[in-house]
C-alpha cells in the first residue's frame, strides 16, 4: 500500500497534475484508507516542495504546479471522505479558512484544510484575499463556528486582527472562534489581537479546532 503512497508523493513534487489525479482515482477504487493518501502522499509531497522552496532549492513555478498537483488530486479524496463519513463529518463542526486581505499565499492554507477535512470537519476554504465581511458571509452561509484566517506576509498580518475588530464592531465576537496561523505569525500575535487560537503547523491546528469544537 507504501507504495502507491510514494507514488503520490512524488506526482505532487513533480507537479504532475494528471498522475495526481489518476492515482487518487485508484486509492478511490482500491477502497484504500483515504487519509493515510492524503497525509503520506498528498501532504507529504507538498511539504517536501514547501521546504525546497525555503531553502531557494525551488523556484515559484515549482510550488505553483505541486500545489495544482495536490490540490486536484486530494479534491477527489476529499469528497470521498464527504460521501463515505456523511454525518460523521458534519458533527465534527464546520470550519471557514481563508488567506485574509492583501495576501494571495494559500500552500499552508491548503494543508491545514485537507487535515481538518480528513479529520472529519467540515471546512470550507473561501480562498485568498479576503476581507472580514467575507468570512462572515460564508460561515453565516453554512453555519460554521470557526474562522481559519491565514497570512503569509508581515504587511497582511493586520488583517487578521480587522477580523477580530470586524466581528466586535458588529456584535458578534461571540458568536465564532477565530484561529490564525501563517509564517510571520506567533502565540504573542495572537494574544495581541484577541483570537481564539494560534497553531504553527497543520497538525497542531487540527488539534487546536478539536479543542475549541470538542
Amino acid at each position: 500500500m507504501s507504495a502507491i503512497f510514494d507514488e503520490i508523493r512524488e506526482a505532487v513534487i513533480d507537479g504532475d497534475e494528471d498522475l495526481a489525479i489518476e492515482l487518487a482515482e485508484r486509492v478511490i477504487e482500491e477502497k484504500l484508507d483515504l487519509v493515510e493518501a492524503i497525509e503520506k502522499g498528498y501532504i507529504s509531497g507538498i511539504e517536501e516542495v514547501g521546504a525546497s522552496w525555503k531553502a531557494g532549492e525551488a523556484f515559484l513555478p515549482d510550488v505553483m504546479m505541486a500545489a495544482d498537483a495536490m490540490k486536484s488530486g486530494m479534491s477527489l479524496l476529499e469528497a470521498e471522505l464527504a460521501r463515505t463519513g456523511g454525518e460523521e463529518h458534519e458533527d465534527k463542526g464546520k470550519i471557514v479558512l481563508g488567506t485574509v486581505e492583501g495576501d494571495i499565499h494559500d500552500i499552508g492554507k491548503n494543508i491545514v484544510g485537507a487535515l481538518l477535512t480528513a479529520a472529519g470537519f467540515k471546512v470550507y476554504d473561501i480562498g485568498i484575499d479576503q476581507k472580514a465581511e467575507d468570512f462572515i458571509k460564508k460561515a453565516d452561509e453554512v453555519g460554521a463556528t470557526v474562522l481559519g484566517a491565514s497570512s503569509l506576509l508581515t504587511t497582511t498580518m493586520r488583517s487578521q486582527g480587522e477580523l477580530i475588530e470586524y466581528l466586535e464592531e458588529k456584535g458578534i465576537r461571540d458568536k465564532y472562534k477565530v484561529i490564525i496561523g501563517g509564517g510571520p505569525t506567533s502565540k504573542k500575535w495572537s494574544e495581541e489581537i484577541k483570537a481564539d487560537g494560534w497553531a504553527e503547523t497543520a497538525d497542531e491546528a487540527v488539534d487546536l479546532c478539536r479543542e475549541l469544537l470538542g
